[in-house]
């Protein structure tokens, strides 16, 4: 079973506010880790940030929860997925996507990954292309009170994709009983840089 939780007096409110809290500091570490992998400071300024960022991680951790974030719910059934390694507010390794859904299984992002994200020189790792294409189908595939998680995926890659502004779209192709699938791609400014297909699966613990 997953880690899905519901925060019974957390109100709709208290999750905006939550968020106004928490992701502007996700936005600081964003910054930072790009910061680190460009710098070219001397090892003084290193060392004088190490001991910054040190100190700031050990006030973080004075309170914090055990094992990861899982999706939590607030009263009002907002959906709080901050961990998301795609779309985490709470998550600093996120890019983070924005999916927009429309009707009828089709789901959209337009995103930025920057040094973070790279594998050949100068464009985006082939992981992470696959990891951001697996969330975009999923969200096509499910829908409010269904959910369903990746059965089987294959990713095409038809050319490198370059880091910057890119987009990402996926929709159903039908469904057939548990299973829905789903297609989607990836593309820069020129065209379609990696496509893939995937089949998505209500679990057995979902279906009631």
């Amino acid at each position: 079973m997953l880690d899905y939780t519901h925060v019974d007096g957390l109100s709709a409110d208290d999750v905006a506010r939550l968020r106004a809290v928490y992701e502007p500091l996700t936005g600081s570490v964003r910054e930072l880790i790009d910061a680190t992998i460009r710098t070219e400071v001397d090892e003084d300024v290193v060392a004088a940030a190490k001991a910054e960022i040190d100190s700031a991680t050990a006030r973080l951790r004075a309170a914090q929860k055990d094992g990861s974030f899982g999706i939590q719910f607030g009263a009002e059934g907002d959906s709080m997925p901050w961990g998301n390694a795609v779309i985490g507010v709470r998550n600093p390794t996120a890019p983070p996507l924005l999916i927009h859904k429309e009707p009828e299984g089709v789901a959209t992002s337009d995103f930025y990954l920057g040094a973070a994200f790279e594998g050949p020189p100068g464009h985006v790792h082939g992981g992470v292309s696959a990891k951001i294409l697996d969330h975009v189908l999923g969200d096509a595939a499910s829908r409010p009170g269904v959910q369903r998680l990746t059965g089987t995926i294959n990713v095409r890659y038809r050319r490198l994709t370059p880091l910057g502004r890119l987009h990402a779209e996926a929709r159903v192709t039908h469904t057939d009983g548990f299973k829905t699938y789903a297609v989607g791609h990836i593309a820069d400014k020129t065209g379609i840089t990696v496509e893939a297909e995937a089949v998505f699966i209500e679990p057995k613990w979902a279906r009631s």
